[in-house]
């Protein structure tokens, strides 16, 4: 998958390139830009970085890695948060968007960014992830590069932030077995999922169970409507197109570019174009996924997930997540994924 959340220390972290929260001045900050200093050898990029000089809010440069296990550190200097009146969200937007785009243009095929903004520099966390989640999609949608989002503070740092708390409360309002388990951390099995066999067997229920006794009209009724329905009805009332060609349906049907859906669905190029010329069978989660980057309803994503083989759980974490994003029509996988790291859950693009 092309963007994945990381629990580790960054300095720590194998990227071609690693961004660093830097200070506008030539000056060694605290936090993310002393780990780094330190871990790539202090002198060294102390000295590389007084040949930049001073750097512009909202801008970034690019210094050798040295001591790091990458090729490149990219400085992008933020700014504070003074209430969004002062073009911080720009600002900011900027240096996601710069950094992307030097590492393209040094032909990076991954890069590691810190939480940027939301700690120190104050910035609402809602907001500053927003941002972050913009840019990531936009810049993969033209670019085949391994974005990973660091997450060092294990205690007090969730990813997704107020937008994590609105679904844990939509859930508990759902009635249904998922919600006490959401609420109470559980883990649900995922061996719990209902298959799209037990659906077939439902659609033949019209059928009398073997040593059911039926009697007078009913008995007639139904064996009637049994022998109407031949296994010709049957079979011809079963979708038969192949799920690749139906996928390709729904992004003519939706007016969708593919780049738009795998980019959304945070689904790799390569994959995505597998999936079209049907060379891979994709996992329930990855059906979740391409569901969101299409922009489907519910009850667009139940016959999607049937075409594959798959169904809606009630008593699984992921698809509450992800029923409470499609009716929120909130079609970003990448935020997705944010909140089930929060959780604890696996994330949907794996």
């Amino acid at each position: 998958m092309p963007f994945q959340i990381i629990r580790n220390d960054i300095t720590k972290v194998k990227a071609d390139a690693i961004v660093n929260t830097a200070n506008p001045m030539v000056l060694v900050g605290s936090g993310v830009d002393e780990a780094i200093y330190n871990a790539a050898g202090r002198d060294r990029l102390l000295a590389a970085r007084k040949k930049i000089g001073p750097i512009k809010r909202g801008d970034v440069a690019i210094t050798p890695a040295f001591g790091l296990d990458a090729k490149y550190i990219i400085h992008a200097v933020g700014c504070w948060w003074e209430g969004g009146d002062h073009g911080e969200a720009e600002l900011l937007r900027q240096c996601y968007d710069k950094a992307l785009a030097l590492a393209a243009k040094k032909r990076c095929k991954s890069i590691a960014f810190p939480v940027m903004a939301t700690g120190c520099y104050g910035f609402p966390h809602k907001l500053g992830m927003d941002i972050a989640v913009d840019a990531f999609t936009c810049f993969l949608e033209d670019h085949d590069m391994e974005i990973f989002l660091i997450v060092f503070d294990k205690d007090t740092v969730t990813v997704s932030g107020e937008l994590g708390e609105e679904v844990r409360s939509y859930i508990s309002d759902v009635k249904e077995p998922i919600a006490n388990a959401f609420i109470a951390g559980e883990t649900v099995p995922r061996s719990s999922h209902k298959r799209a066999e037990e659906q077939a067997d439902e659609m033949i229920g019209a059928a009398p169970m073997a040593g059911t006794i039926l009697h007078g009209a009913a008995a007639s009724g139904q064996m009637k409507a049994f022998k109407a329905a031949s296994l010709d009805d049957i079979l011809g009332g079963i979708y038969t197109d192949s799920f690749e060609k139906h996928l390709q349906q729904l992004i003519n049907k939706k007016g969708l570019k593919n780049s738009e859906v795998y980019a959304a669905a945070n689904i790799n190029k390569q994959y995505f174009s597998k999936l079209l010329k049907g060379k891979v069978k994709p996992s329930k989660e990855k059906v979740l996924a391409l569901a969101v980057g299409l922009h489907l309803n519910m009850d667009e994503t139940v016959d999607f997930l049937g075409l594959a083989g798959y169904a809606i759980s009630p008593i699984s974490q992921t698809d509450a997540v992800v029923r409470y994003f499609i009716e929120h029509e909130n079609y970003n996988v990448i935020k997705i994924d944010m909140v089930l790291f929060d959780y604890g859950l696996d994330p949907l693009s794996k």
